[in-house]
């Protein structure tokens, strides 16, 4: 009798992935004919046929579908016992999968990175910029340990722990004498002022529009930028305004937040992992150096 390997579920999850034969064996650089061979053994071994090869594209048999996601939790639970061995809780190494929505690497990601390369030298640090929805999938998949997002809803399986309030403001440069002023500016005057924002593909923008649609507000937006710095660049050279978290500014103090009435809406901003994820020493260090941070910033507490 066929003994089950752990390539065998490998090589299911690549055909199953590729839906052929040919494209599977060469990401798996094996041969087509090992392949179909495998397979067949593990068919064999597990008396059920997992792939309908009658079609242009090989499919899973409802079999397959269930066998599939089977063999998914297991290779992943399996990694999770690997890093587990390799765990070492001194933290004298180890390693951390980060990933972050874009506009935390502005002020959050720096501080983050060399305090945890302060505390924990041999600790090293994958970091992946994503947005919220990918986060989750990739926690769930296990394609990272932690992620920084907001709360919200969430995917099941996601644990979001928060970890501080995001404020927003209405941000100038140096060069506009127009809005610099202390008191609140009333949203209206905002009607077909000229502003640089971040892109649609920015949950920050999203929540943006969505504020200005509720308080009827159009402004005119003359600069759309995907990246924090070159927002920052442009409203600093020019006399345009943007919508930005208080904390970069905080950073920037060619910057100066104006408050807007009513004020733009808070988010909190939460520490993200898969419910039932191994914790490493890595993941469980890090969890306590962001509260740290959080703290010693001082950004405003969650609610």
């Amino acid at each position: 009798m066929a003994v089950l390997e752990l390539r065998h579920l490998r090589y299911l999850l690549a055909v199953a992935e590729h839906g052929n034969f040919t494209r599977a064996a060469e990401e798996l650089h094996i041969s087509q004919p090992t392949l179909s061979q495998q397979i067949k053994q593990l068919e064999r071994t597990v008396g059920v046929q997992l792939l309908d090869r009658t079609g242009r594209t090989v499919r899973l048999t409802d079999a397959g579908a269930v066998y599939t996601e089977h063999a998914r939790r297991a290779l992943r639970e399996l990694a999770s016992a690997e890093r587990a061995v390799q765990d070492v809780q001194d933290l004298s190494r180890g390693h951390l999968r980060l990933g972050v929505t874009p506009t935390f690497t502005a002020y959050l990601i720096g501080p983050l990175t060399a305090e945890l390369h302060r505390r924990h030298p041999g600790v090293g640090l994958t970091l992946t910029e994503l947005p919220q929805e990918r986060i989750e999938a990739a926690l769930l998949a296990d394609d990272l340990d932690l992620g920084i997002a907001f709360t919200g809803q969430h995917l099941a399986g996601v644990t979001a722990e928060a970890l501080f309030t995001e404020t927003l403001s209405l941000v100038t440069g140096p060069g506009d004498t127009d809005l610099g002023r202390p008191r609140p500016l009333p949203v209206q005057t905002l009607a077909g002022r000229q502003l640089a924002l971040l892109t649609g593909d920015f949950a920050t923008r999203s929540h943006i529009d969505d504020y200005f649609a509720r308080h009827r507000t159009t402004p005119r937006i003359a600069v759309e930028a995907n990246s924090i710095q070159a927002l920052t660049e442009i409203v600093r050279s020019t006399p345009l305004a943007t919508v930005l978290p208080d904390a970069i500014t905080h950073d920037h103090p060619h910057l100066t937040p104006v408050p807007v009435e009513p004020a733009l809406p808070a988010r909190t901003v939460a520490l993200l992992r898969r419910t039932d994820a191994y914790q490493s020493a890595a993941t469980r260090a890090f969890t306590r150096l962001v509260h740290d941070l959080v703290r010693a910033r001082g950004y405003a507490p969650a609610p």
